[in-house]
């Protein structure tokens, strides 16, 4: 129970801070309008012979009613034009201010951009127009415009006239002021949107890419496993004699094949990489194939029954990047699961070539076959697109297709340093 109030303690707080700006701009907002319609109420009123405010019945009307569009000021985000077209009455039909209006119109220009903002904004520049020319035209001791233009300089019972087009600019000022500042928010708000639906996009690529990661290492890991155990089932099936050997094999890559498939299982579900395991966790048996298992790779092809005539050569094997020896076993790899399903008991040529200032190159070759498996007809070519997708994320290049009587895959790869772990 104690653990549950202080959450939401935690929670009533973090709401506190993010209205608190919002909650400080209205508390000054509607204090600055109660001390401007108290400022004007009491200029309306003044009396320079006897130095004493005398208000009327109309500038009574006046204050409250500008006490009551400064109070509305609290619903100007929720429903601005109602409050600015309200805020906007007490400047037209009695003698007050228009400064609750100004304020309500920022909050109109930050959420519209249409012909009912100039409406309001119009509506709003006629009210300060008004209020501003009221303001000229009293005694110099309580008239901002007066003191701009000298007024009360020489003795306060002096009044200077002051040009209508000084008061049309001030009040086209003042109204111009609320509609760029409510303009400006606007247009921040709709940038936030966008990065909000850039960020949005550009994780749902990420999860798209990270999806398509998987599938991949599915397809390669565990469809050459597989390739490899029909293949021993089938000399199972065949043959009459070294049952046994052929039944050892077969428990051995299903043993593998459930390895791959819990680490598969294991990027799913703790999102690491490949071969990773918890930090606290021991060594696991599985690991991120590199250059040097290149050679076993082509063994277990040969005990499953795979012709391989294999050419290895890379210089510095043990420094190749991580994630271009992944790459570089997964195309032998998924070429060689090629074979096996669609070419079974032909020749296969592989020669791999690797320097750091040349790169890995690539070359797989078969003789095609008479005719194709049954199996093999319902395939989709994912194998194919696999490897090319692995190379593009390196830089590197996959050419596959039939080469006169033979299928070459040729595939080159840059000895590009490790950045992170998406290509495995």
């Amino acid at each position: 129970m104690l653990t549950h109030d202080r959450g939401s303690a935690a929670t009533v707080a973090s709401r506190l801070l993010l209205f608190a700006p919002r909650l400080a701009a209205t508390v000054v907002a509607i204090c600055a309008g109660v001390f401007s319609s108290l400022m004007v109420f009491v200029a309306a009123g003044y009396v320079p012979a006897t130095q004493s405010v005398e208000p009327s019945a109309r500038e009574v009307l006046g204050l409250l009613a500008a006490l009551a569009a400064a109070g509305a000021l609290v619903w100007r985000h929720r429903h601005p034009e109602i409050v600015a077209l309200a805020a906007v009455a007490p400047p037209l039909v009695f003698v007050t201010d228009s400064l609750a209006a100004l304020v309500a119109l920022a909050a109109v220009a930050a959420r519209r951009r249409d012909h009912v903002l100039w409406a309001i904004a119009a509506v709003v520049f006629l009210a300060t127009l008004i209020a501003v020319e009221r303001d000229a035209r009293r005694d110099p001791e309580y008239s901002p415009m007066q003191w701009v233009f000298g007024g009360g300089m020489a003795d306060s019972a002096t009044t200077v006239r002051v040009p209508f087009v000084a008061v049309l600019v001030v009040a086209a000022t003042m109204t111009a002021i609320p509609v760029v500042v409510g303009l400006y928010r606007q247009a921040r708000a709709e940038i936030a949107a966008r990065d909000g639906e850039q960020r949005a996009l550009l994780a749902d690529k990420t999860r798209h890419e990270e999806r398509a990661r998987i599938a991949r290492e599915m397809h390669d890991v565990l469809g050459h496993r597989l390739s490899l155990l029909s293949l021993q089932a089938g000399a199972l099936e065949a043959e009459n004699h070294g049952r046994r050997d052929a039944a050892q094999a077969i428990r051995q890559t299903a043993r593998q094949s459930l390895d791959d498939l819990r680490q598969v299982v294991g990027v799913l579900r703790d999102g690491r990489a490949l071969g990773e395991g918890p930090t606290d966790a021991p060594p696991a048996p599985y690991a991120s194939p590199s250059l040097a298992d290149l050679p076993e790779l082509v063994d277990a092809s040969r005990r499953s029954g795979i012709p391989v005539n294999a050419t290895i050569f890379v210089d510095d094997a043990a420094s190749a990047p991580k994630v271009v020896a992944t790459a570089t076993y997964r195309i032998v790899q998924e070429s060689l699961t090629n074979v096996a399903r669609h070419a079974p008991g032909v020749t296969a040529q592989v020669v791999v070539r690797g320097h750091r200032d040349a790169g890995v190159s690539i070359d797989v070759t078969n003789p095609l076959p008479t005719h194709l498996p049954e199996e093999s007809v319902a395939r989709t070519g994912s194998g194919l697109i696999g490897m090319a997708e692995r190379a593009n994320a390196l830089g590197g290049t996959v050419t596959t297709g039939p080469d006169g009587d033979s299928f070459t895959v040729t595939a080159w790869l840059p000895w590009t340093p490790d950045t992170d772990d998406g290509a495995e």
